[in-house]
C-alpha cells in the first residue's frame, strides 16, 4: 500500500497535528489555542451505554411483543416446508396412491 492511501484512511483515527514541538518549547500558550480548540470539541466522561439487540428492541419496555418469536417459528415452519416440497412432496404431488 502507498503511505498516501494509509494516511488517508487513517485520518479520521488519528489526530491532526497540532501542537509541534516549537509551540511546546517556547513557554508560550497562545499557540497551543487550536490544540486545546480541538480537545474541546471532544465528549467528556465514560461512552454512554448502548442498550441493543434484538431483546432490547422488542421484548423490553414500551414495545414489548411476542410478534418477532412468531414470526421465527412461521419462518423456521416456511423454510422446512419449501425444502421437503422441494426434496420429496414434488415427485409425488401426481402420482396418488
Amino acid at each position: 500500500m502507498h503511505v498516501s492511501l494509509i494516511r488517508r484512511q487513517l485520518g479520521g483515527i488519528i489526530p491532526p497535528k497540532i501542537a509541534t514541538p516549537s509551540h511546546l518549547t517556547s513557554g508560550s500558550g497562545a499557540n497551543l489555542t487550536p490544540l486545546v480548540n480541538f480537545y474541546s470539541k471532544l465528549p467528556k466522561g465514560p461512552a454512554p451505554s448502548t442498550v441493543g439487540g434484538i431483546k432490547a428492541r422488542y421484548f423490553n419496555g414500551k414495545n414489548a411483543s411476542g410478534a418477532p418469536l412468531v414470526w421465527t417459528i412461521l419462518g423456521i415452519f416456511g423454510l422446512g416446508y419449501t425444502v421437503d416440497y422441494q426434496m420429496h412432496l414434488k415427485h409425488h404431488k401426481n402420482h396418488a396412491h
